[in-house]
């Protein structure tokens, strides 16, 4: 499948839209970044979240570069047949990632029906 740069980034800010409102003004110190690819080790990664969840934050917790989660487009746009299923994994991807920054493991994501 192939998309636009600016309709790839469009979905994902339309996953972190969907993000209830009271859990998204909870985000603290994390940016969303949209990566082409994910690291060479891991190909088929298709999201990751790098930081500090809030659950292990203390009130030593300061001056810190904002935790990441990056949104890799390639194995996504592989993976997908279709707008309408690119846009599910791409939500799926966000919320599990945004999940991690808040402390919320795949074990409890998987038992959700998140993945």
């Amino acid at each position: 499948m192939e998309l636009s740069d600016a309709a790839f980034d469009d979905l994902v800010a339309d996953a972190l839209d969907a993000i209830p409102a009271p859990l998204a003004a909870l985000m603290d110190n994390v940016v969303v970044l949209v990566e082409e690819e994910p690291p060479a080790d891991d190909p088929d990664l298709l999201g990751l979240y790098v930081g500090t969840p809030l659950t292990e934050r203390d009130s030593g917790y300061t001056f810190h570069p904002p935790d990441q989660v990056f949104v890799y487009r390639g194995p996504l746009l592989r993976m997908c047949e279709d707008l309408e299923e690119l846009a599910e994994e791409v939500e799926i991807t966000v919320v599990h990632e945004v999940a991690h920054h808040f402390g919320i493991d795949d074990e409890q994501l998987h038992d959700w029906g998140w993945g």
